[in-house]
């Protein structure tokens, strides 16, 4: 097989690049979220329960998000090797390695399942918790900012050719033919 294209976000775009364009994106995300919930639930009031609540959930939902990347793995039966880091002394941090190579349409799934699982329900709670929509809504543009890495993998194994075979490189991603 020969490497049709080699994807490493860092060198292509930077790092900080792509952390300001994840933050803008998460922000935009939340300002039209909120625009139209706001307008869907006009006199619904919001209740607070304090900002330790809110910030566990901060905290965990990056967790939760690379944990939806590995779910469709789990349920296709493909090899990954976890390797687990403790930021800060008490945060769980974790990074994943596929160690098969997969379909185009499989690793598309991979990299959209985390905008999915948690979008889809986010905004459906956001409809039916009148009381903690904000909240919702908030969980909701975070997970689309640091989604916004993996819509950028996705459009480019989108632009790899139909019979391709995706295999995790130490920096990102080859797409072989």
């Amino acid at each position: 097989m020969n490497c049709w294209k080699t994807i490493n976000l860092h060198r292509e775009f930077g790092l900080n690049r792509i952390y300001l364009l994840s933050l803008l994106t998460g922000m935009m995300a939340f300002i039209f979220f909120y625009l139209i919930f706001s307008m869907i639930h006009q006199t619904g009031t919001v209740k607070d329960h304090g900002i330790l609540p809110l910030l566990l959930g901060l905290v965990l939902l990056p967790t939760i998000h690379k944990l939806t990347h590995i779910l469709p793995l789990i349920l296709t039966n493909k090899r990954f090797k976890i390797n687990w880091k403790i930021n800060m002394g008490i945060f769980p941090s974790f990074s994943f390695r596929t160690r098969s190579k997969m379909s185009k349409a499989s690793s598309v799934f991979i990299l959209l399942a985390p905008a999915l699982l948690i979008t889809i329900p986010g905004l459906i709670s956001s409809y039916v918790f009148i009381n903690y929509y904000v909240y919702f809504l908030l969980f909701l543009s975070v997970n689309i900012g640091l989604s916004f890495t993996d819509f950028l993998y996705a459009n480019q194994v989108m632009k790899a050719p139909r019979k391709c075979v995706i295999e995790n490189a130490k920096d990102g991603y080859d797409i072989l033919i």
